[in-house]
């Protein structure tokens, strides 16, 4: 046997790693090529092989992109084992109309978008405030997560205590809200995060930590020594890694499993 990976996987892998890509610059691909009324398709796929993968090997795959012209932006990808190049890829993509496939111009707001990421700027920015100033973002990005998605019940969702509750809310680079969280009063000097919500793409690509070190400058802030949160379970250890722990046991809460957690600050 062999024991190489097929030629054709790498094309696979580096297609999963453009994924990763627009996941990296904070933009839900479907949702954001649809406002700017276009998609990506690939017009040429070039792949160079130095070496091969073998079976369980540990890989690396980078992609960044190296050309935006008018309507097509180039891509070039590496895969490495360790500090070894085993291929080398160049992919173009063309801005089109869905319906036509014609190539229409890249559109400014992601030229801008790549052009940044590309040079190191960040791709999140994150506003604090009150209901009346983020409610309507807030509002949207937990409606997807929350009631979309998790299906709990709208009446569940909505309190009065977002009324009077500090919110943070991050923006990709397009202006679209993509996560949020919101930062109520627990008691003297204790804060609790609540309602944390990051849009389905982008979890796992440091969103939602952006959101909790926002809220914590809040409670900061206003002198809070202690941070309490109710967590799902499935999100427990995301809260661990950012230094909160477990203070009880498990309990349902709108049907889904919950546990606290808190930190002192």
């Amino acid at each position: 046997m062999q024991k190489i990976v097929f030629n054709a996987h790498y094309l696979m892998y580096f297609d999963v790693a453009m994924t990763e890509y627009w996941r990296a610059l904070a933009m839900p691909y479907e949702e954001s090529m649809h406002g700017m009324g276009g998609d990506l398709y690939v017009k040429k796929a070039s792949v160079e092989f130095h070496a091969s993968a073998r079976m369980d090997d540990l890989l690396d795959v980078g992609m960044r992109c190296s050309r935006l012209g008018n309507s097509s932006i180039t891509m070039t990808g590496a895969i490495f084992r360790g500090e070894s190049l085993l291929i080398s890829a160049e992919l173009i993509y063309v801005f089109a109309d869905p319906a036509t496939q014609t190539s229409r111009p890249i559109p400014a707001a992601l030229r801008a978008l790549m052009e940044g990421y590309e040079a190191g700027e960040p791709v999140l920015q994150v506003h604090t405030g009150d209901w009346g100033a983020l409610g309507r973002d807030a509002q949207r990005v937990r409606t997807a997560v929350f009631i979309e998605e998790q299906g709990i019940p709208k009446e569940e969702e909505w309190d009065a205590a977002d009324q009077t509750c500090l919110h943070a809310v991050a923006y990709n680079r397009l202006g679209q809200p993509v996560a949020t969280g919101r930062l109520l009063s627990a008691g003297e000097g204790v804060g609790k995060i609540g309602r944390m919500a990051v849009h389905r793409a982008l979890r796992g690509t440091g969103v939602g930590r952006t959101i909790v070190e926002a809220l914590t400058q809040l409670a900061r802030q206003r002198g809070d020594h202690t941070l309490r949160l109710s967590a799902q379970r499935t999100a427990e250890g995301f809260y661990r890694r950012l230094g909160y722990v477990c203070v009880g046991g498990t309990y349902e809460d709108v049907g889904i499993p919950h546990v606290d957690m808190e930190i002192r600050l």
